[in-house]
């Protein structure tokens, strides 16, 4: 991946090291709504889901990568950190509660922000999610109006 405009971020300030994906206009851009837009990963391993996703959210102005599986994923943010993952629970090999974790353990990862996108809707599913470093949490099937609102909510509460 090729970093997007606005500045190179490190944990310790700028210079190299994990770059920080940002939005071509630039940190903390808002819309003409007011609503801060950010570059987005989606992994999602349903294709139809993950296009629906990106639409959404590139409607909305948000810069957006995808990732088909959880080591996909792990590699994209290895390379660059978004704002946020919206991250599905059952992918193939690592599920999205281990990618979670191994994001959150990651350094320089602690202001991602993790939206979990998933079918898994018992209680005991939500808590785990939430254990495993998920910001949020949504149930499909989803309205994609709803999941936009999260994430601009879930951004602006970060930038305050």
């Amino acid at each position: 991946m090729r970093p997007r405009g606005g500045d190179v971020r490190t944990a310790g300030g700028t210079g190299p090291g994990i770059r920080v994906w940002t939005a071509d206009r630039g940190i903390g851009a808002r819309d003409r709504h007011g609503v801060i837009m950010a570059g987005i990963l989606i992994v999602e391993d349903d294709m139809d889901i993950r296009d629906l996703t990106v639409f959404r959210l590139e409607q909305a102005g948000h810069e957006v990568r995808t990732a088909d599986d959880g080591a996909e994923a792990l590699a994209a943010l290895e390379e660059e950190l978004p704002d946020l993952v919206v991250l599905d629970w059952m992918m193939p090999g690592l599920s999205g509660p281990e990618v979670c974790r191994r994001l959150r353990a990651m350094p320089g990862t602690e202001n991602v922000l993790v939206l979990m996108l998933t079918s898994k809707s018992q209680e005991a599913d939500v808590e785990e999610g939430f254990r495993a470093g998920a910001d949020d949490y949504m149930i499909k099937p989803f309205s994609p109006r709803e999941l936009a609102t999260r994430v601009g909510v879930l951004l602006t509460r970060a930038r305050h």
